[in-house]
């Protein structure tokens, strides 16, 4: 078993703070956008990537932070409105951060005219390297963590208390991020599924059977606990990404076969 006893403050010069959880999100981006690049190298959209991941970045904060807002904490945030803005206290759902890059990759490809899947498809891709940083950050914040266990590699995050728990953010961060890049890796060389939008079917399904598994062994947020069938809403979101990414896979499948 293991002690967390970790700084979530990565770097401090003078009063100024870097923590874990910012240089995650800009080695998650940096990294991803390296790889996405090569990956595009033979593609139309290759000349404008770099103007688009402007706009997902925009989609990642400004989704990620209302999606927190209106999943998870909304009583609260109606009643301090002006808190939402307090991006550094924290707070950002991975669901709404989907979305908004969703939102922002339409917008950026009616206006170039491109097809939104090939920009999605990328970014599919890739993300799996940002949620496997962002997920080791939340182990370093003692945050998002487990119930408690009795197995050999439970942790005790002293910050929480004095019991040994599930590290269920190590859990997140190897099956969302290191399992599922190598599964969409693996799927991207399989020639019946080259089809523009299909990669981005498969990030959502296996990405919601891992975060919809994982979550019951995960301490539900405190202010919304367990809801309709005893499923966290976690897990009540990951179902409708899941149902959103097999019909858009058998859509794709269906149209590829009548081309």
């Amino acid at each position: 078993m293991f002690i967390n006893n970790f700084d979530p403050v990565a770097i401090e010069f003078f009063s100024i703070e870097i923590r874990w959880y910012s240089l995650s999100y800009i080695a998650g981006i940096l990294l991803g956008w390296f790889l996405a690049k090569r990956f595009l190298k033979d593609k139309d959209i290759y000349a404008r990537f770099d103007d688009y991941i402007t706009f997902v970045i925009i989609g990642i904060i400004l989704g990620g932070r209302f999606g927190y807002v209106l999943f998870y904490n909304l009583s609260f945030y109606i009643e301090n409105p002006f808190d939402i803005f307090k991006l550094w206290q924290g707070g950002m759902s991975f669901h709404g951060g989907v979305i908004g890059i969703i939102i922002a990759t339409i917008l950026f490809a009616k206006k170039n005219n491109d097809n939104i899947f090939e920009y999605l498809d990328v970014i599919a891709l890739v993300s799996p390297i940002g949620i496997f940083f962002g997920r080791l950050a939340n182990f370093i914040n003692s945050e998002l963590y487990g119930h408690e266990t009795n197995l050999p590699w439970g942790v005790k995050f002293i910050k929480i208390d004095d019991l040994y728990r599930h590290p269920t953010q190590l859990y997140e961060a190897f099956f969302e991020g290191f399992v599922l890049f190598l599964i969409l890796l693996f799927c991207r060389k399989i020639e019946g599924l080259k089809n523009a939008g299909i990669l981005s079917s498969l990030f959502l399904i296996f990405y919601s059977i891992f975060r919809f598994t994982i979550e019951y062994f995960r301490v539900p947020d405190e202010q919304l606990g367990y809801l309709i069938l005893n499923a966290t809403m976690g897990q009540m979101i990951s179902v409708l990404f899941l149902l959103a990414g097999i019909l858009l896979f058998y859509s794709k499948i269906n149209a590829q076969k009548k081309s």
